[in-house]
């Protein structure tokens, strides 16, 4: 059976999707132009994903639910149906419409929006994802198929789309699903047995609880940001440059996570401010990558979380900084990303119900007020089909009762910061947009 089954992890981005709450990874990536024209950049884009099987697969569900479902070639896959036209001047419109519906889930999970009528010959692409299919590394590796290192660069030879394998049937499916299961069930009824005769794995468990007791304790505080909210999505784009983050960092003797958090947290203490709210501590959820060169780079989900307290409530700059520095210190010398992978792998092994569960649990509101994630993007300039880029701005996905992410990606000597906000709960996210730059502009003057 050419199929792969989806990870515990890619099936609870499935679990805890609703209308309210589309689970799909999204983002903006802005390049000089003119453009080549709609079909061309099509054409172009369509050739680069030949070489990732994984854009033309669709979801194929196990009966009555017994395991997560498997990737199955899509027969009626077509790209244009994928690789469409975002027609008009205003971005901003374009974007929140692309980000605010949700993916359908009888194909292949993916759209591209190409905007080429944008004022000053800008062109655009716009891409969503649905999150049980890539995180931001495989995103990254997407980048990395369809741009260029020079305007003028020869195409990679990509093998063309081949014949899809035939779709499993759903006895097949069942059949597999229940083998698998009950593989599960016996690796999850020999765990205690492995421990038992690996001193090393025992050895962990200490470092295991402390990393769930950061993760549970404290609780998230109750905020406007986790109110119910709607379907409808506003995304703000803030840019600032790489050159002074590095400052910055170089200043303080931090990494360029810390000043990023702590910009965020003295924008949302600016925010609440302007809201007329008392700026109180926040606990955020910041994903980590933790891929193994064993992993595919292009598909599926290979993160973690560590989880940290963003102090809003200080005042002063300097302290919030060196306050969140103290934090994520701490949390990777416990080595709280790893120990919570290890955790997930022992869910996956228990049966889906149990699983389901805990990715209601995970999403929760008092699990975390927000979340904040970084990606690294090309540190040199690159193209798309002789179109500079200059800017990528991505948006997290929101569960249920979060009404804020901020996805931040570096290339290309800036740093992108996308919030991607519940327009319900947030329409004043373009003023939450201005706090962050503004407290980036703080900590800059701080450091000079």
């Amino acid at each position: 059976m050419s199929t792969t089954r989806l990870s515990a992890l890619d099936a609870s981005f499935l679990a805890v999707e609703s209308a309210e709450s589309p689970m799909h990874v999204g983002w903006v990536a802005t390049f000089d132009g003119p453009a080549p024209g709609f079909a061309v950049l099509r054409d172009h884009l369509a050739e680069r994903l030949e070489g990732m099987p994984r854009y033309r697969q669709k979801l194929a569900p196990v009966p009555l639910g017994l395991h997560e479902p498997v990737w199955a070639d899509d027969p009626r896959f077509d790209p244009a149906e994928h690789l469409l036209h975002a027609e008009g001047a205003d971005l901003d419109a374009i974007v929140d419409g692309i980000l605010s519906t949700p993916l359908p889930r009888d194909r292949p999970l993916w759209q591209m929006w190409i905007a080429d009528e944008l004022p000053d010959d800008r062109v655009a692409l716009i891409g969503k994802m649905h999150h049980c299919m890539v995180d931001g590394a495989a995103i990254a590796e997407l980048g990395r198929r369809i741009l260029d290192a020079a305007p003028d660069a020869e195409p990679p030879a990509e093998p063309e789309w081949s014949a899809p394998a035939p779709e499993p049937s759903p006895r097949a499916r069942l059949a597999r699903g229940a083998l698998d299961r009950a593989a599960d069930g016996a690796r999850l009824a020999l765990t205690p047995a492995r421990l038992a005769t690996t001193p090393g794995r025992i050895r962990e468990l200490p470092g295991l609880a402390r990393t769930m007791a950061h993760t549970v304790f404290p609780p998230a505080p109750g905020s406007s940001l986790n109110a119910a909210g709607a379907a409808a999505r506003r995304h703000v784009r803030v840019s600032c440059s790489l050159d002074d983050l590095r400052a910055a960092r170089r200043r303080f003797g931090v990494s360029p996570n810390d000043v990023v958090l702590a910009a965020c947290a003295g924008g949302l203490r600016r925010f609440a401010e302007r809201r007329g709210e008392r700026p109180r501590r926040l606990k955020v959820m910041v994903p980590a990558d933790v891929r193994s060169a064993e992993d595919d780079a292009g598909a599926g989900n290979r993160i973690s979380f560590a989880f940290l307290e963003l102090p809003c409530d200080e005042p002063d700059a300097l302290a919030r900084l060196e306050a969140i520095h103290a934090a994520t210190a701490r949390r990777q010398r416990d080595g709280d990303a790893e120990d919570l992978d290890a955790a997930f792998g022992l869910i996956a092994l228990t049966p889906s119900p149990i699983q389901r569960a805990f990715a209601h649990a995970f999403a929760h509101p008092r699990l975390s007020n927000l979340t904040i994630s970084s990606v690294a993007g090309p540190a040199v300039p690159r193209y798309l089909h002789g179109c500079r880029l200059r800017e990528v701005h991505s948006a997290v996905p929101l569960s249920s009762r979060h009404a804020l992410s901020i996805g931040v990606v570096i290339v290309a000597g800036r740093v992108c910061l996308g919030l991607f906000a519940d327009a319900h709960t947030l329409p004043d996210a373009d003023e939450l947009g201005e706090d962050v730059g503004a407290a980036f502009d703080e900590l800059l003057a701080v450091a000079a």
